[in-house]
This record gives C-alpha cells, structure tokens and sequence, in this order.
C-alpha cells in the first residue's frame, strides 16, 4: 500500500512537473521567435518603405510622402502615398526585385497594386527564386496616374514553418499530457475485480479504504489509519498469504521503528471488527504470515 500510494503520488508530480516545463519551454521559444520576428519584420518595411520612396521618384514626385507601411496579415505589408502616382510595371517589377534580394529571409513573394477607391487589381505578378518561375506581363505600358496601393505577400520561410509545426506539436503534446494528468486524478465510477469508487467488496460487506471504513451488513465500523492501511493489503490479495515481513516493511517502515508485537496487534483488532461476517476472517499461516480468507 505504501510502495503503490507513494508511486501514484510521483506520478501526479512527475505529470505536473513535466507540463509546467513544457510551458515554461514554450512560453520563452514564442518570445524568443517574437524578438527575432520582430527585427526581420521592422527591416523588412524599412526595405518597402525604400520601394515606396523609388516608386515616387520614378513618378516625378520628390516632395509627397511614402505613407506608414502596413502589416495587414502575418506575411503581408502594404504601401501606401499620399498622393496619386503613375508607374511602369517593368521599374516595378526591377525595383521591387533589387531591393528584396536584400533580404535575407525573402524568397517568393506576389505584389498587387490596388486602386485605391475600390480595391480592384490594376496589376500585379510573382516573382520566385527561380526566374523560370516568375509571373510578368504587361511590362511595357505605364499606368495611368491614380491613387494607388502595393501589397506585398511573402511565401512563409522554413523558419515560420518550423515555428508553426513546433508551436502545433508543444501544444498538442501539452493536451495530451493534460489528458493523461487528469485521467489519472479522475476516480472510477467503477473498477474491476468487485471495486467500486474506492470501495473494494469483502464477503457480505464493503471495506471503503478512502474513508477507511467497513460496511459490513448496514453496519459502518470505523477504522485507524494503520488498521486500514493493513486492511488494504489484505484486501488486495484476498485467499493468498502475505509474509510478516512484506506487512511489517510496508506499514512501518517510513516511521523508521518496527516492532513485531505490533503487526500481532492489530491483526487482533482487525479480526474483532471482521467478526460480525461469518464468511471472512485473518488467519495465521504458520512459518508465513497471514491471510485474509473469504468464504462462500
């Protein structure tokens, strides 16, 4: 009883322990990657602010401002001016490419210049890391002056994805922990071999070993912790024999003191309680120990 409660009780720290770790884990990796995020992210719309700035002069316009950058989703930036513009695609398309080949973490993107007023495409195109991948047209016409928009999409990194897939993995392992943690604390409604919510049935009675308590045909006889403790044993193992030293070692050892008199003791206690079913009873297994017999 000693070795199995003390098991069940590491075992709910061991639980406990390795999901405020996790925790602790995931918590400091998802600042650490915000930190790194946000540097790459800040350079980057210092790198489209540039584009923005180009765009202008490309226009003729020195004096209008490049508008704040916008990260309207987690790869998405849009630049926006403050006043209208014209562009040519191709002065586009080699500016937005000259500039982003200056980031490092910049593979694929797409870039749609909006209409302002409704949002529509007046162009856009794809440009990957491998040019045979690139999606161009239009390059030789210029665009009427308008009020325009450049969003900018970029292709997630392996880094992001990497991110996603630990950030899925951490918390689905957590659930699973917390699953397992909390199955373990959950009593039974039933168990097998005649157990029922910590009650375990002896002959015509019941020995509740929570409350320590027998019930015993109506009647509710109460029990001392080392009385239940000892019941338990012998309730676990009923018809077979338990050594005096298993009993002694389990019921005394943590109190550092054992004391052979002592376990005769409280079997004869435990017998007097036992007494009022017929069909169960403490017997003594000479040269053994004890055995909690049931009848039919």
């Amino acid at each position: 009883m000693h070795l199995s409660r003390n098991f069940f009780t590491g075992k709910r720290k061991y639980l406990f322990g390795l999901m405020l770790i996790s925790f602790v884990a995931l918590i400091c990796l998802a600042f650490s990657w915000e930190d790194g995020n946000g540097f790459d992210s800040d350079r980057r719309e210092v790198i489209l602010r540039r584009i923005g700035h180009e765009l202008l002069l490309q226009s003729g316009d020195s004096t209008s401002r490049v508008l704040p950058i916008k990260k309207i989703a987690e790869n998405e930036y849009q630049i926006a001016f403050e006043d209208n513009l014209t562009f040519r695609p191709d002065s586009l398309v080699n500016t937005t490419r000259r500039w982003l080949d200056k980031d490092a973490f910049t593979s694929d993107y797409i870039v749609k210049v909006l209409n302002c007023g409704n949002s529509r495409v007046a162009y856009g195109y794809v440009v990957s890391k491998n040019r045979k991948d690139d999606i161009i047209a239009c390059i030789g016409r210029r665009q009427p002056k308008a009020c325009y928009m450049v969003n900018v999409t970029f292709k997630p990194t392996g880094i992001d994805t990497a991110k996603n897939v630990y950030l899925m993995g951490s918390l689905s392992f957590l659930a699973v922990i917390g699953f397992v943690f909390l199955r373990s604390g959950k009593p039974q409604s039933a168990l097998p071999d005649g157990r029922y919510n910590n009650m375990i049935a002896l002959g015509l009675g019941l020995f509740d070993a929570q409350h320590r308590k027998l019930i015993i045909n109506g009647t509710t006889i109460d029990l001392t912790g080392t009385e239940s403790r000892l019941m338990l044993i012998f309730a676990l193992s009923p018809n077979v024999t338990i050594d005096r030293s298993r009993l002694q070692k389990e019921i005394w050892e943590d109190e550092g003191v054992v004391v052979g008199r002592s376990l005769d003791m409280f079997i004869s206690k435990l017998r007097k309680k036992l007494e009022f079913d017929p069909n169960i009873k403490i017997v003594v297994v000479r040269g053994k120990g004890y055995k909690l017999q049931i009848g039919a």
